[in-house]
């Protein structure tokens, strides 16, 4: 299991439990798919990265993929536990312009306030 869906107030939370990497991006993105089509009420979603280690392109390029595809459904997306590493390819990318980016899921949750 690489995701850990839950809903908190509305908003899904997707807990990523280990590195996001080309080596496990399609479980990632199939996870959390067969969790959206399950839970087709929720629009806005927390990414919580505070188990992910370490992040290549591939999963930057995927959390760009799934924003795009929750922003097409009126939703929105947040980071929450970005950490070192996985922080130094959002700032080598400037991919912290693209996504809003909070120290905890809580702070993002309430962002959506």
């Amino acid at each position: 299991m690489l995701v850990n869906c839950s809903k908190i107030n509305g908003i899904g939370v997707v807990q990523v439990d280990n590195a996001l990497t080309a080596a496990t991006v399609d479980t990632f993105r199939d996870q959390l798919t067969s969790w959206q089509e399950a839970e087709k009420g929720i629009k806005n979603y927390v990414i919580d990265l505070g188990q992910v280690d370490f992040m290549d392109s591939a999963g930057l390029g995927t959390l760009i993929a799934v924003l795009k595809r929750i922003s097409e459904q009126g939703g929105d997306m947040k980071i929450a536990n970005l950490q070192k590493k996985p922080r130094m390819v959002f700032e080598i990318t400037r991919a912290y312009k693209v996504f809003e980016i909070y120290e905890t899921v809580e702070d993002a949750i309430r962002a959506f306030d």
